[in-house]
């Protein structure tokens, strides 16, 4: 944890809250890391957070946990993990927090009166704190986005724009995972069950799903699941698929835009799978069935992305093929991570300046 205040100025403070979290900041980080710019970096230990935080080696405190789906326990687990950040933050005293959607590191700014940013790109998210300041893709409604939060800035292209050029593509995953380039490689991430806009309906997309593909000789399904009890219910559903290797549950924690860059196709329940699927150029489905946000829709009109509404779409939209990848994707455009580094930066000095 980079935590040193070398301009006489507190760190700017990161919290990662959630899996796709994660290779999100990744570049943030080391771009102000570059920039001579002290950090605070905390992580939650949810979902594959902290899998995650030790793959890309990023030097994070983890504090506090996931409580489950119940509302009541989610209240316990807020109130809990922002009393256990606070003696971290009020020693170090950051002159801005910033998140991607962190209730907890929302919660504690605003009690001890830091700054605070949320990065956000789906603007029906509920805020039980409001942030200062939200920063949102330029295609996100001004309006929508400020019912959250005080002031709101935006950004060019989409969230996933911010990371997908730190890609470097390795063909070593595929056989880490006895898969083979010969075989139609699916990549699904089910539905986010616990999340407070979940939609039942998602369910039975994924299953469709799963059935339709394990129908076709040359598919192999790589299949992310969410948590532990996610996986289990998999497992228990869907056992022979699994002896067969049609199926397969990853062991470990993967480079998922890694593993995106090489399917076929990619099949989700979530918002960010997705979108990096579309940000790659990788034909991809959503069987999200909560309220759309304007990031889907946008990619929906420009045909990035295919949104699957009912059982039958899944049986009549979905082509099972192979798809024609080129040597390497055109990672050449940083434009959308230097913008949203300018916005961070940007904030951090206006507020700099009002305490003084």
């Amino acid at each position: 944890m980079n935590s040193e205040k070398t301009d006489g100025k507190g760190p700017i403070w990161i919290d990662l809250d959630n899996s796709p979290h994660v290779p999100f900041f990744r570049p943030i980080i080391e771009e102000l890391q570059a920039r001579g710019i002290p950090l605070i970096l905390t992580a939650r230990d949810a979902f594959q957070v902290t899998e995650l935080v030790e793959l890309y080696k990023i030097p994070c405190v983890t504090i506090g946990k996931h409580f489950g789906k119940n509302k009541l326990m989610k209240a316990l687990g807020l109130l809990v993990r922002s009393a256990q950040l606070l003696p971290l933050i009020v020693r170090h005293r950051p002159r801005l927090a910033v998140s991607h959607g962190s209730r907890a590191q929302t919660m504690v700014a605003r009690l001890l009166s830091i700054p605070s940013i949320v990065i956000a790109d789906y603007e029906h998210a509920r805020h039980v704190t409001k942030p200062d300041w939200m920063i949102v893709p330029e295609v996100i409604p001004t309006e929508s986005a400020s019912k959250s939060a005080r002031h709101v800035l935006k950004y060019p292209g989409i969230k996933e724009d911010v990371y997908t050029p730190s890609l470097s593509p390795d063909p070593g995953i595929l056989f880490k995972m006895g898969l083979s380039p010969d075989e139609i490689i699916v990549t699904v991430r089910p539905p986010a069950t616990e999340a407070h806009y979940h939609n039942p309906e998602s369910e039975s997309l994924f299953a469709a799903t799963i059935e339709l593909l394990a129908a076709h000789a040359a598919t192999r399904i790589v299949v992310l699941p969410r948590n532990q009890r996610q996986q289990s219910e998999i497992v228990q559903t869907w056992p022979q698929l699994i002896k067969s290797q049609k199926l397969i549950i990853p062991t470990e924690a993967v480079d998922g835009l890694n593993l995106v860059w090489h399917s076929d196709f990619v099949i989700s329940g979530g918002g960010t799978m997705n979108r990096e699927a579309a940000a790659l150029g990788v034909p991809v489905y959503s069987i999200f069935r909560g309220h759309p946000g304007a990031v889907d829709l946008y990619l929906a009109s420009k045909q990035r992305m295919t949104l699957l509404q009912s059982v039958d779409d899944v049986r009549q939209k979905i082509a099972v093929a192979k798809r024609e990848k080129a040597v390497r994707p055109d990672l050449s455009n940083r434009h959308t991570l230097q913008a949203l580094v300018g916005l961070i930066m940007g904030v951090a000095v206006e507020t700099q300046a009002v305490e003084h």
